[in-house]
Parts: C-alpha cells; structure tokens; sequence
C-alpha cells in the first residue's frame, strides 16, 4: 500500500552488518589467560540471538507498509434502469375475471416484480389523462413497493379518468434518455385504448424508444387480445406484448419478463486485499524465540 516506506529496510541490514563486524568493549577475568577451544557454531547462534531484533524491525517496516495481494478477479451487476409505466384511469377499478381490482392486482405484481429485480434501479409513473411521476429511478426498490398501495384510481382527480399512453411513453422516455450507463426498459401496465396513439403516434413514439435502445413491454390488462396500437408501438422495439385477465397470469408475464431480461454480470477486475497475517505471525515466532534466548545464549561481557 505504502511502497515507499520499504526503503527502511535499509536500517535493519545496516544493523545486521555492523553486528557482524562490532568488537564490543571486554572485561578481562582470569579464565582469559588460558588456552580455548574456537566454538563457530556457537559464535553463530550467539550473533543470531543479538539479530533477532533487527530482524524484527525489518518486519514491522513491513507491516507499516500495508501489504497486499491481489484477490480473485470479481463480476459486477450490470444495472437495468426500469420505468414501470402504470394506468390508473377510472376503468382500473373493475373487477378480474378472478374478481380482484384490476389497479390492486396490477400494484402487487409490480410489488413482486421488485423484488425479483433486486439490484436494478426502478422507477414508478402513473397516468391517465396526465401523467404523474410517482417514484424517480432509485435502487431501493422499496421506495416503490411501500409507495404503490397508495395508488386508488378511485380517489384521483377527474382529470386522470382517460387514457393518453403516448404521454406516459414519453414521459418514461425522458426519464430514460438521460441514463448513462445499462439496459433501459419500460413496462406498461394498462387496460384500454390510448386516445393519443392514431395518425402514427403509436408508430413514431416506437421508433424513438428504438433510438435511446428501450425495451417496451407492454402488459394489456382485460378480456380478449390487446389494442393493435400497443404492438405498433412494441414493434418498434425489442419488447413484447401481453394479454391477461387474472392475478395468475399478471404475476406469470412479470415473472417471465424477469427472466427475458436477466441480471448481467460484467467482469470487474481484481481488487488488492490487505493481508498481514504472514508478518504478525512471523513476528510473533520471532518475537517469542528473542525472550526465549535472553533466558541463556545471549552476548555477555564475561
């Protein structure tokens, strides 16, 4: 981490050197007037006992420097930037063939939609005859889920009762544009005819969502197949469109959109890891043998 502060290591190897070659003052006692035996093995290990704090500095130089390895090379999520795009006009407060609101069993299928998307950042707009951003692109999916049962289509303004799609695209659209980086896609959730979609708007909203690269999924909430504007629009683009009349089928067409765009992982590089374990258990083995040796083989002056 700190390369520089291993030029250091020069004070220790000094050290070592000058305790190799160092003649120390001498007291003279009377076995010195005698012949000895010469005894290298011990005059090695007796300038081993005097190095072994030398040689703990030269760890603690180390362990100052912050040493590192480089981990496994890692995978990053790639985000996906998601507009869910949802109709709160007056006719979403009919009942499913499975007798459920239409808008109660849209907003728990976008609740379990967020969860599966976990990662990803999503956005929140409504519309009818205007178009209202709920919930900005954020990466807490909470922030959607807690915010969707406050969605009633019966206690909106008069002016949300009609269905203007091309608006609410457009909207999204904005929002999208603006994102720099991963997927963009819209899911619309709607259950009528968009009075803002002939003369080919439906088709010239579709070649500009094919320009900024958004997906449109379209998702027709109702009984028998979905208005031919919805696939002018989603022809466009890389999306699909879908026809359901129940809980069951909403929940399967998010889960199946889910798995049509799935989480990408791009590669992230390694990334360098502190690691000092090497060093404080070398350390500690040295550390140990010094107070060991100071019990006999040490330098004396006698």
């Amino acid at each position: 981490m700190h390369p520089w502060v291993l030029v250091f290591w020069l004070v220790p190897v000094f050290l070592l050197l000058w305790e190799s070659f160092r003649e120390g003052p001498r007291i003279r006692i009377p076995i010195d007037h005698r012949d000895h035996p010469r005894r290298f093995l011990l005059g090695k290990f007796l300038w081993f006992s005097s190095g072994l704090p030398h040689l703990l500095l030269f760890i603690g130089i180390a362990v100052v420097a912050g040493p590192q390895f480089m981990g496994e090379p890692e995978k990053k999520r790639e985000i996906s930037n998601i507009e869910i795009c949802l109709d709160v006009s007056g006719s979403m407060g009919v009942d499913m063939s499975d007798g459920k609101l239409r808008s109660e069993a849209a907003v728990e299928s976008i609740q379990y939609f967020c969860k599966m998307r976990e990662g990803d950042a999503c956005g929140l707009t409504i519309f009818g005859g205007e178009t209202i951003r709920w919930t900005p692109l954020t990466r807490d999916l909470s922030a959607i889920s807690l915010a969707a049962p406050f969605i009633d289509p019966q206690r909106l303004p008069p002016h949300m009762g009609s269905t203007r799609i091309g608006l609410a695209l457009e909207s999204c659209l904005a929002t999208l544009s603006q994102v720099e980086e991963g997927d963009r896609l819209i899911v619309l959730v709607s259950d009528g005819f968009s009075s803002d979609l002939g003369g080919g708007a439906a088709r010239q909203i579709g070649q500009e969502l094919s320009e900024y690269n958004v997906a449109l999924y379209a998702i027709f909430i109702g009984d028998g197949a979905a208005p031919g504007q919805l696939y002018e629009v989603v022809s466009q683009t890389q999306g699909e469109v879908f026809a359901v009349s129940d809980t069951a089928g909403l929940e399967r067409v998010f889960a199946h959109i889910d798995e049509m765009k799935p989480a990408k992982l791009k590669p992230a590089g390694a990334r360098p890891i502190e690691d000092f374990s090497p060093f404080a258990w070398s350390g500690l083995a040295l550390l140990g043998l010094h107070l060991a040796l100071f019990l006999r083989w040490r330098i004396t002056p006698w």
